[in-house]
């Protein structure tokens, strides 16, 4: 069986030599065969000339060299473009995923799931990564985006039918976690141990996960659309009972004379409450003319030891 290993790579050029040989040991010892996708995400440091050396030192390597950093997600959709495994494995490029994890989660994958994700015990992050990463599972699972239970991250295994149906996926908003629950109900946690970063430091910044959790909001679900409509309701009720009760004010004290702190509270409330609504609606239509004007996922500036059905791979 022919396992894809697939590498979003940012800033890794200390770090990849050891990640690939690590992955390389632990396929010795099994019979399954092995490919290897490495993608430069727009690095600003050397990392695609390390990718490079390492393609030359192993035809079984395929290098991507994206031409301009489009994010994580982005980059993960141009590595299935050259996976061609019956199974396809996602690994972070920092050395915290242990390779001895890869067929922990590709034996869970052949008990008949379709994604199979690395629970992480001891995570080696800091407390605002681990944080903000509770904060985004919580989230997706409040929004349907995440099967209940599962605890998702980016070390994980999937089935060909997810891939080929992955493929197909053409939004230049690339919200992975949600399409795959349009596709498959089959998920499934092995435990892992979770290792410290061989070099430097995560690459998600604040404006990063807040375009990550805006991906969550707005993509494969209706249900911000759907609380605007709630608001609405909700306040022109609450609007409704405060002219009925400035009405009988005004008849039980015809001399009474409305707050105008209150006033403005209201005014400012609604019309922030407003913008958000009209916020919300933007985005979504702007993700649809971006969509429908054909922007791309992510642009190839080059492929080194590109796979084809022409390629062996023994």
């Amino acid at each position: 069986m022919l396992i894809s290993i697939c590498i979003p790579c940012y800033k890794s050029a200390k770090t990849l030599p050891t990640v690939v040989a690590g992955i390389k040991n632990v396929f010795s010892e099994r019979e399954e065969d092995y490919q290897i996708v490495l993608v430069n995400d727009g690095s600003p440091d050397n990392t695609f000339g390390v990718i490079l050396e390492l393609c030359r030192e192993d035809p079984k390597i395929t290098g991507v060299n994206l031409s301009k950093n489009f994010g994580q997600a982005s980059a993960k959709m141009a590595a299935l473009k050259q996976a061609k495994g019956q199974v396809i494995v996602f690994m972070d490029d920092d050395g915290q995923h242990p390779p001895e994890g890869i067929f922990k989660l590709v034996d869970k994958l052949n008990e008949g799931y379709d994604v199979v994700y690395a629970a992480f015990q001891n995570k080696q992050h800091g407390a605002m990564k681990r944080f903000t990463s509770n904060l985004h599972n919580s989230l997706a699972e409040f929004m349907g985006n995440k099967p209940k239970g599962i605890k998702r991250s980016s070390f994980t295994a999937w089935s060909r039918i997810v891939v080929d149906a992955m493929l197909e996926y053409k939004s230049p908003f690339v919200s992975i976690g949600s399409f795959i629950m349009s596709i498959t109900n089959k998920f499934a946690n092995v435990e892992i141990e979770h290792h410290k970063r061989l070099e430097g430091r995560s690459g998600y910044n604040f404006r990063k996960r807040f375009a990550l959790w805006l991906n969550l909001f707005v993509s494969f679900s209706m249900l911000p659309l759907r609380l605007a409509t709630y608001l609405g309701f909700i306040f022109s009720g609450v609007g409704f009972l405060g002219i009925l009760y400035l009405l009988i004010r005004k008849i039980v004290h015809p001399t009474s004379v409305a707050g105008y702190t209150s006033t403005m509270i209201t005014v400012l409330f609604m019309s922030g409450i407003t913008m958000l609504i009209l916020g919300i609606m933007g985005e979504y239509l702007g993700r649809i003319y971006m969509t429908i004007s054909g922007m791309p996922q992510y642009n190839v500036r080059e492929v080194v030891n590109e796979y084809d059905d022409n390629t062996e791979i023994s």
